[in-house]
């Protein structure tokens, strides 16, 4: 007799890449061009065709002029003419929409594939978001969360399929979360040392911002999500912004940012309200009651830090917890940041940018699942 018996093992093979056409390999390409670039088409398209010359991307079938022409028919791009009458090649919202989807599966996609992640939570029960885990029925527990399917397989166990019954030992619950509305403010820090020393921060932060709206539109439409950028001030920006974004010859007004990410809060009808904020720097502006601004960038400036303080804890009593993104690494930074996340009794993470974007994620989908005392 033959054996039978199948060999379980790895099979490897030469990487095929997947099969795009010349089109969707540009546009890869091309859609982070435009991110680097805060939208300036013509310059994405400078830099698309110095690429090509170095890695031949195109061929004489399809050229860059082939790529562009394909843009516009398939409306990626449109010309505009702006109010002195100068013509120029805009992107659209599609391809805003593109962008934000592009951003979402790279920072997403990275999170899904690590495995099971730290989505944990304390208190699992009755609730309307399924954890896929099972346990045994309890007396009150709804009889609309019973899982049929592993009740009927218990029974045909226990009980046999000739003589087959279900009775209560059988049945089955499937554990759930509550899935809690979620209100969010994402504060971008755009003071000039964003893209100091040769790093840009700048967009990265603009793709993590671009990943969760995108996310939270589409996955949690119930939840909301503002966006606003500080400088020597603060304002908000709307989702369809963020490609164009950029940073400004300004200096770091923290409280500023902090005032008005309360302000939109305490609009918000949910319960379950947060803030993340971004930034590589220190606290060094403030605006005064007569419209000046007070700076001093020389170490931290006790006056501006115990401001900050002082909305950490304000923030605190309005139970609106505050999650900092620290990029910097120094160490008296650090030591602000530690202070400012104790006066708020929120969380605080010290990062580069590589991972920024899965960390936002996953504290974002952690959030979601517990109540934050209202």
């Amino acid at each position: 007799m033959k054996n039978n018996t199948k060999r379980k093992g790895f099979v490897f093979k030469t990487y095929q890449p997947k099969n795009q056409s010349p089109f969707e390999k540009l546009f890869e390409i091309f859609k982070e061009l435009i991110t680097y670039t805060s939208g300036d088409f013509d310059e994405a398209i400078d830099w698309l065709r110095s690429l090509d010359k170095e890695y031949n991307l195109t061929t004489a079938e399809y050229t860059i002029d082939d790529f562009v022409e394909d843009l516009k028919k398939k409306g990626y791009i449109k010309e505009e003419i702006d109010g002195d009458g100068v013509g120029g090649t805009k992107i659209t919202a599609k391809t805003e929409r593109a962008i934000r989807q592009q951003a979402l599966n790279h920072i997403f996609g990275k999170i899904k594939r690590t495995g099971s992640g730290n989505h944990k939570s304390k208190s699992p029960g009755v609730g309307d978001e399924h954890t896929g885990d099972f346990r045994a029925y309890q007396f009150g527990d709804n009889l609309d969360k019973v899982s049929m399917t592993e009740s009927i397989r218990n029974a045909q166990i226990n009980n046999g399929i000739g003589d087959f019954s279900l009775t209560e030992n059988d049945l089955v619950v499937e554990e759930a979360l509550h899935k809690s509305q979620m209100s969010t403010v994402l504060m971008i820090d755009i003071s000039h040392s964003m893209i100091l020393y040769g790093e840009d921060r700048i967009t990265p932060a603009k793709k993590v911002a671009m990943a969760l709206a995108e996310l939270i539109t589409t996955r949690y439409p119930k939840d909301t999500l503002d966006i606003l950028v500080f400088g020597n001030d603060a304002w908000t920006i709307k989702i369809k912004d963020l490609p164009y974004l950029q940073v400004g010859p300004y200096h770091t007004n923290t409280v500023s940012g902090l005032n008005l990410a309360m302000d939109l809060l305490r609009r918000k009808k949910n319960t379950n309200k947060q803030i993340f904020m971004i930034t590589d720097g220190k606290p060094s502006c403030l605006s005064l009651p007569d419209g000046q601004y007070y700076k001093n960038s020389n170490g931290l400036d006790k006056y501006i830090v115990n401001k900050c303080y002082a909305m950490a804890q304000q923030a605190r009593k309005l139970h609106i917890p505050i999650t900092t993104f620290m990029i910097a690494q120094d160490p008296y930074l650090k030591q602000f940041v530690s202070a400012f996340t104790q006066a708020n009794q929120g969380k605080a993470f010290y990062t580069g940018l590589k991972g920024l974007g899965e960390m936002i994620f996953e504290d974002y989908e952690t959030n979601r699942k517990k109540r934050i005392k209202g």
